[in-house]
């Protein structure tokens, strides 16, 4: 492992870095105040856990049919404007969420949000991949890490309204003027320029390390092929990243369901999203100095560990408190899974650039997708109890598919 020096950001990298961040701020925020008002909605819709779970399965669906569209939006619009703005779109889209009378409605809203969802992750990951460029080191757990911080925000702007009564259109529309004003704010400091700005003056750099300043940039991903080791690690990638989202979707989704059968109030209910975001917030913000201490093969597999074995021992003697604390290994455990996955993708050899970090990004959903209505089914057949097993499921399988990650940070 070498060492190297590097230069200390420019103003307007630091700047641009406060920008995606707030970007991934508002979108952990919006989605998730909803999620708390869940228990409501089934009440005041008079379904069964299983048709919840379908409901909710548009907003997966709607991510799988628009997250290939990702990257034609970005080449259009450039990645700032599609993160900003579509942040935006999708707070107008939540507003939809308290007129929808019939199940079916309410997945359809679920599937436009979904939709817009995708496109904006793709983009606010691909501007932070940009930013992470000119620093010249690791911040994209950071950056995941803040979108958490936004997710917690927007569970306890969720639990407080719950818990408050608040009327649900009422609580949006709050959430929907506020957050649409931060995007915007941000938008006037990301990155201006065309996408590959920074990896052109990157190989202008290096050319010019070997002795030829003169040299043009190179074109990356004109050259590359998609060889069958290239296409077996972005599938197992692929794969590790729908684990996690199939865990992160298990306390969003069914979090305040699980600890309202245990008999908390409304507002104990919607802190299950709470704790998992927190400990997933603290295991991000420190996620770059950890995998870079101990290599992100070992991160993620004493991760995958800790999630199986807490939210397991949690299932196996359920009460709130320990439910709250088995959500929070999961989050704690699958932190860094899906970070870890994208830039990965996004550096694979043999995939031409973004190509890896789109495939990756849409098939993660695949995890979102399946996770409310295998759950849901569980649930109605058996428990919400046993349907959480799916957790323990996914850890288990993600310590065995952890080998591809590299053992030690180069």
């Amino acid at each position: 492992m070498s060492t190297s020096t590097t230069a200390a950001p420019s103003r307007q990298a630091r700047r641009a870095r406060a920008a995606v961040a707030a970007v991934f701020l508002t979108n952990g925020a919006v989605f998730f105040n909803v999620v708390p008002r869940y228990p409501q909605i089934k009440a005041d819709l008079g379904i069964s856990n299983a048709v919840l779970g379908t409901a909710i399965a548009g907003y997966s669906i709607g991510a799988l049919v628009a997250g290939l569209l990702a990257g034609a939006a970005i080449r259009r619009f450039r990645s700032a404007r599609v993160a900003a703005f579509g942040i935006v779109v999708t707070t107008v889209a939540t507003l939809a969420i308290p007129l929808a009378p019939h199940w079916a409605v309410f997945g359809a809203v679920l599937f436009v949000i979904g939709a817009l969802d995708a496109i904006v992750d793709v983009a606010q990951n691909a501007h932070g991949l940009r930013v992470q460029r000119l620093y010249g080191r690791s911040i994209l757990n950071s950056l995941h890490g803040v979108w958490s911080i936004g997710a917690v925000i927007g569970g306890l702007m969720g639990s407080a309204a719950a818990g408050l009564d608040i009327p649900l259109g009422i609580h949006l529309g709050i959430s929907a003027a506020t957050w649409s004003l931060v995007a915007l704010i941000a938008y006037r400091s990301l990155l201006p320029g065309p996408e590959d700005a920074e990896r052109e003056s990157e190989a202008q750099d290096l050319a010019a390390a070997d002795g030829h300043p003169g040299a043009p940039p190179a074109r990356h991903g004109g050259r590359r092929s998609w060889g069958a080791p290239a296409v077996r690690m972005l599938a197992a990638l692929s794969a590790l990243a729908a684990f996690g989202a199939l865990v992160e979707d298990s306390g969003a989704s069914w979090g305040a369901l699980y600890l309202t059968s245990l008999h908390a109030s409304a507002a104990v209910a919607g802190l299950a999203v709470v704790v998992f975001q927190v400990a997933m917030t603290i295991g991000r913000l420190s996620g770059d100095r950890v995998v870079d201490r101990f290599g992100q093969r070992t991160v993620a597999r004493v991760g995958a560990a800790l999630a199986a074995v807490g939210m397991g021992a949690a299932l196996a003697v359920p009460s709130v408190g320990t439910a709250l604390a088995g959500f929070a290994f999961a989050g704690l455990g699958f932190a860094t899974l899906v970070p870890a996955a994208m830039h990965a993708a996004d550096e694979l050899p043999g995939i031409p650039h973004g190509t890896g970090l789109t495939i990756v990004s849409w098939l993660l959903r695949i995890g979102f997708l399946l996770s409310p209505p295998l759950v849901g089914f569980v649930a109605d057949l058996t428990s919400l109890r046993v349907g959480l097993l799916t957790v323990v499921v996914a850890g288990t399988a993600t310590f065995v598919l952890a080998r591809v990650f590299a053992h030690r940070s180069a």
